[in-house]
């Protein structure tokens, strides 16, 4: 991914001083403004590319909406309840969240070892609901006690939890399997209520539960019924739905060992805390690398150069297919396919690039890889993405298929010497690979020797000088052929004499 520019940013609540020094040694400007009311914060975002805020800063669509030069919000601590991600989302804004890794020791007050019996971890299943940071540190912790982990996550790959000695698997093939939960996702519509009554009940009697993530995941009337019938043998709580708890039926509860909130309650981790997103933000901004990203998981895979290289590709591609497809409008399908080893966890990212150049004269607002799916599901297009095995083809290729109005066009491309190259367009291969920079003129009509002549006679009348020509390899029926220009013809009309169809694009 190429780096973001960030040049200003506000911090509206008080954070450790590293936080602002961070950033100020790597010349982003930094303002301080605490306490601020929602009108005054509306007032003051326009002028910022970055925010950090904790958790009393409530960033609500009407404050993202305010933000016109907002590429980041960064969340000093854990859990974005604060932040509205879908708005953020909508507008192409990150929202980065610092995970710590202090880990708290819980204490019990009394001198009691015949009434506090334990239970060995070792041998024991351990289910851990979201494999982000947190949920990594988790299962390596717990794997030194001899305990088998297995886990569930919608984002993080199968092959990457995988690496680090945890099994994936759906929600339904976990919860019989384990003797503890510990879940470690952020608070949303899908997570609310998590555990409740049908899960315990399809889980092991006394199976044994920890939130140190955010009070509601588990729903708290099920987990008092759980815990009264022996279902559930224990529960570890951090959080709770109302901070502090008025009903203490769980905090009471002779099986419950519970904290106020403590999880990064360390002086450390508060230090920490600050220093870690500054330092985040800083990374993203060197297009070094992407920590902590709530809502843009797919630019994770983006700093390397070879990234850069496909993603030009992949946006020149989109940008083709949208040329040759002005004329029929709406777009309703995208397949986007890759091909080859070395696109092989190219696919999500390549995917958001091929739209962005599909779509992004079209969409009224700035397209990025964060907002892209969502404006692609809101104007009723669906995607598809796949990836082939390669087929002994030395470089990767994206295949796109548009359909719109019904009518199909289709592109691929490859990168040949770090330059995105166009192969095919509907059907039409060319003999020598077209190079996708500078302004690229494509042109259908069928193949003749006259042809080049008479397009290349009435481009010098409109003052425009022929710099390349790629032909099909295939000379028979309509065919696509491009020609490099010096400049856009003012009027695609003035081909009309000569051609079926016309497109034009400076890339």
């Amino acid at each position: 991914m190429a780096p973001i520019s960030i040049r200003a940013v506000l911090i509206s609540e008080s954070v450790d001083p590293r936080c602002r020094a961070i950033l100020e040694e790597n010349g982003i400007r930094v303002t301080e403004k605490t306490s601020m009311k929602k009108d005054e914060l509306i007032a003051e975002i326009k002028d910022y590319d970055g925010l950090v805020v904790r958790s009393a800063t409530k960033v609500t669509a009407d404050v993202i909406n305010a933000a016109n030069n907002l590429k980041i919000i960064g969340r000093a601590g854990t859990g974005v309840d604060n932040v509205d991600v879908d708005a953020a989302t909508k507008k192409g804004i990150i929202v980065m969240k610092n995970v710590p890794q202090a880990a708290m020791s819980m204490k019990q007050g009394n001198w009691d070892r015949k009434k506090f019996m334990g239970a060995e971890l070792f041998g024991k299943v351990l289910g851990i609901v979201g494999l982000g940071r947190i949920g990594k540190e988790v299962a390596s912790r717990m794997q030194s006690f001899g305990m088998k982990t297995i886990g569930y996550d919608p984002i993080t790959p199968p092959e990457v939890s995988a690496s680090w000695g945890v099994e994936q698997m759906s929600l339904e093939q976990l919860w019989p399997q384990c003797d503890y939960i510990t879940v470690h996702t952020p608070l949303m519509p899908s997570t609310v209520g998590l555990l409740n009554d049908e899960t315990f009940a399809k889980c092991k009697k006394g199976v044994k539960v920890v939130n140190c993530a955010r009070g509601g995941i588990i729903d708290e009337a099920a987990l008092l019924r759980a815990l009264e019938s022996g279902q559930c043998g224990g529960a570890g709580l951090d959080v709770f739905v109302e901070e502090p708890p008025k009903d203490r039926s769980l905090v009471d509860h002779p099986n419950v060992i519970s904290c106020p909130h403590l999880g990064a309650s360390t002086k450390e981790a508060q230090a920490r805390c600050g220093e870690d997103i500054a330092l985040q933000i800083v990374d993203m901004v060197k297009g070094k690398k992407l920590v902590g990203a709530v809502n843009a998981q797919v630019l994770a895979s983006t700093f390397s150069q070879e990234s850069h290289q496909l993603i030009k590709l992949g946006e020149a591609v989109g940008a083709v297919l949208r040329s040759c497809s002005a004329s029929k409008k709406p777009f309703s399908r995208v397949q986007i396919a890759t091909k080859g080893d070395c696109m092989e966890s190219c696919t999500g990212y390549m995917t958001s690039a091929v739209l962005v150049g599909l779509l992004s004269q079209d969409s009224g607002c700035c397209l990025n890889f964060i907002n892209v799916l969502n404006l692609a599901k809101d104007t009723g297009i669906m995607v598809n993405q796949a990836h082939y095995v390669s087929d002994g083809a030395a470089e990767g290729v994206c295949k796109v298929e548009l359909v719109a109005d019904g009518c199909s066009f289709k592109a691929s491309g490859s990168v040949h010497g770090g330059i995105p190259v166009l192969l095919e367009l509907s059907d039409s291969v060319y003999r020598q690979p077209v190079a996708l920079t500078g302004n690229l003129l494509f042109f259908k009509a069928s193949a003749s020797p006259q042809l080049l002549s008479s397009v290349a006679g009435l481009l010098a009348a409109e003052g425009v000088q022929i710099q390349s020509f790629s032909a099909p390899a295939d000379g028979t029926g309509d065919l696509w052929f491009c020609v490099g220009v010096s400049s856009l013809l003012r009027d695609l009309s003035a081909l009309k004499p000569l051609v079926k169809d016309a497109a034009q694009l400076s890339i």
